[in-house]
């Protein structure tokens, strides 16, 4: 099974990955992994003054600290993963690489807290639950 994790560093992340280690199903070498985090985009009037260099040497920092402690849990269960990071709004990210990656499924972390409307679930797993055409499976 081709299996796409979203991942931001959150307490969520982790719990995420703890449930993957809970459950043989889910956590193996027959699975073919990839690891996704979405960092926000820098402002626009912030990014126009900023060099280049600048904002990719910090897009690639935000992500090492989000893959680090992934690539430390895959390693002590000898999983090999990909790890792909992108930039812009979470949720249609995350939703245009499993569509586009014909993965088989998606797990994300849920947050759970924003405005009444995503009450039980974050709006970010919100959206993508909504856009995504790949099965989701959310960990809380």
């Amino acid at each position: 099974m081709k299996i796409l994790i979203a991942a931001d560093g959150s307490t969520y992340t982790k719990r995420m990955l703890a449930y993957l280690a809970a459950h043989d199903e889910w956590l193996g070498t027959k699975h073919a992994y990839t690891v996704l985090h979405v960092a926000p985009p820098v402002p626009p009037r912030a990014a126009g003054v900023l060099d280049k260099s600048v904002l990719d040497s910090y897009y690639a920092d935000t992500s090492t600290k989000v893959f680090k402690p992934i690539k430390t849990f895959f390693k002590q269960q000898g999983i090999e993963a990909d790890y792909v990071a992108k930039v812009g709004p979470a949720a249609e990210k995350i939703a245009q690489l499993a569509d586009k990656g014909r993965f088989d499924l998606v797990i994300i972390g849920s947050h759970g807290h924003g405005t009444l409307a995503n009450l039980v679930l974050g709006s970010v797993t919100t959206k993508v639950l909504a856009s995504c055409g790949v099965p989701v499976l959310v960990v809380r």
